[in-house]
């Protein structure tokens, strides 16, 4: 995804001059065209994420629309307050755009995980939140929403599902039909969901954008009220907007995602997956105990 991220900016750059890219240190050589063809709208600001927020949002009060982009420990966690007051507060356009996903580099261990970037970001009034699971999905939404006046992170991942679907900012897609659950599956995490319940009644809705949450297709696709949420990330962020959607009813909800606790080992984000059970046959098996219940 980072290379579309790339190949993305740089388009509009061609046609936008309001983008103005800050950079946290990461990317600078991908990014090496753009600093080269626009030299005064690219900048490599270093280790200096705060300081990056606060700038991008002096730049936005200017009319420009800026992009920051780091590691999402970095650009996130790093940047809590600057994100908050600086950019949220004030209603002020920007593009938050990380990489590193939950703990796609597993191997630097914790300092480089970030799986709470989403519930943290989703308790900030006004950000919007955007997951693609593919790279033309992160081309599409951003093509979509990187001026529309709100800051907005995009979280992007190391993982990718194999197909890209023709997803919509705002929207959630039917990837299938099914009457007797319905299965949410966020970002990149919906392969795993699709091997998941192959041959089961259920519906499953893909989530690529978690803020601001579509609660329409939700509405529409869960007559049975059994929900399973599987999330990339901190498990339960959408487990307000769900009781939000559908509060008029009983609704049963299992929550699969990543356990609120530091990962203390070292290895490959497969092993992780493993480890906390975030795998096609655990999915499955949470799946087939809703439907009996």
């Amino acid at each position: 995804m980072r290379k579309q991220f790339v190949k993305t900016v740089e388009s509009l750059m061609a046609k936008d001059e309001r983008l103005v890219l800050l950079l946290g240190d990461i990317s600078v050589f991908g990014f090496r065209n753009a600093f080269k063809q626009y030299p005064e709208r690219t900048y490599n600001i270093g280790i200096c994420e705060q300081a990056m927020t606060s700038l991008a949002a002096g730049l936005s009060m200017e009319g420009l629309i800026p992009i920051l982009h780091s590691i999402a420990p970095f650009v996130v966690e790093r940047c809590y307050e600057q994100l908050k007051i600086d950019l949220c507060y004030q209603h002020l356009p920007a593009n938050i755009v990380s990489v590193g996903a939950s703990y796609d580099y597993a191997a630097l261990g914790c300092t480089h995980h970030c799986p709470g970037d989403i519930s943290i970001l989703h308790a900030l009034p006004g950000m919007q939140i955007v997951i693609p699971g593919h790279a033309a999905e992160f081309d599409r939404l951003f093509n979509s929403a990187y001026s529309n006046s709100s800051p907005t992170y995009f979280r992007l991942s190391e993982r990718k599902n194999l197909k890209n679907h023709d997803v919509e900012f705002g929207k959630a897609k039917i990837i299938k039909s099914g009457t007797r659950a319905t299965i949410i599956a966020v970002g990149p995490i919906l392969d795993m969901v699709i091997e998941a319940v192959q041959g089961l009644d259920v519906c499953v809705l893909y989530y690529t954008t978690v803020s601001p949450f579509d609660d329409y297709n939700l509405r529409e696709n869960c007559k049975s009220g059994k929900i399973v949420l599987v999330e990339p990330y901190y498990t339960g962020v959408m487990l307000n907007d769900i009781h939000a959607t559908l509060g008029e009813k009983p609704v049963l909800i299992k929550s699969i995602g990543i356990p609120n606790k530091f990962l203390t080992d070292y290895g490959k984000a497969e092993e992780h997956d493993a480890s906390i059970g975030l795998t096609p046959g655990n999915i499955r098996k949470q799946v087939e105990g809703i439907i009996r219940a």
